[in-house]
């Protein structure tokens, strides 16, 4: 085979006999490393255990079954005692966490940023707030009446003149109050 693979080539490719030497020696080499490869690819075969048939598999699952299920319940038996501290474990610690979840709760609610003590501090700052309001509102409304009287009752308006004036009408007398020790009298209201 390997002599007529050069010949196919010449008479495919009409090569010159000068260069069909140099041709059937690469040409042979060619074949010895393909030979070579073969040889090597077959040993890699035999090396490789061959696949089972899927057949097989189902096969041997279903004859070691039983033992891989007395493995199963052996390990099982032999862990038991394990799991059941575990199991406890877990319940207590289930227990803990949620103790310590409502304790930190009921902190939050009581200390917090809005808890219940902010929350009744803010509560008196708010009433206190709005009893300063109702009061200046009820100031308000006085100065307001006030206001009014004086610019259009002409009593009114003479009652405060002869009070900050000391204005008196003829035969009555005014008592004025000494002022507060320390402070120096004005002069300015008896000039006037």
């Amino acid at each position: 085979m390997s002599k007529l693979v050069p010949s196919l080539f010449f008479s495919i490719l009409s090569l010159d006999r000068k260069s069909q030497p140099k041709f059937t020696k690469s040409c042979g080499e060619f074949c010895l490393q393909q030979r070579l490869r073969r040889a090597q690819y077959v040993e890699m075969r035999l090396k490789i255990p061959a696949l089972p048939k899927p057949q097989a598999g189902i096969r041997a699952l279903m004859e070691n079954a039983p033992r891989a299920e007395a493995c199963a319940e052996q390990m099982l038996e032999r862990c038991r005692p394990g799991l059941a501290w575990i199991h406890a474990a877990y319940r207590r610690l289930a227990t803990v966490a949620v103790a310590l979840f409502t304790l930190w709760m009921l902190v939050h609610v009581v200390f917090g940023a809005n808890g219940m003590i902010v929350y009744r501090q803010k509560r008196a700052e708010y009433q206190n707030l709005r009893k300063e309001v109702d009061d200046l509102q009820q100031l308000n409304d006085r100065y307001s009446s006030q206001i009014k009287a004086l610019q259009t009752d002409p009593n009114t308006i003479e009652r405060e003149a002869r009070e900050q004036l000391h204005y008196a009408r003829p035969g009555e007398v005014v008592y004025v109050e000494p002022p507060p020790p320390g402070q120096k009298p004005s002069l300015d209201s008896a000039r006037k």
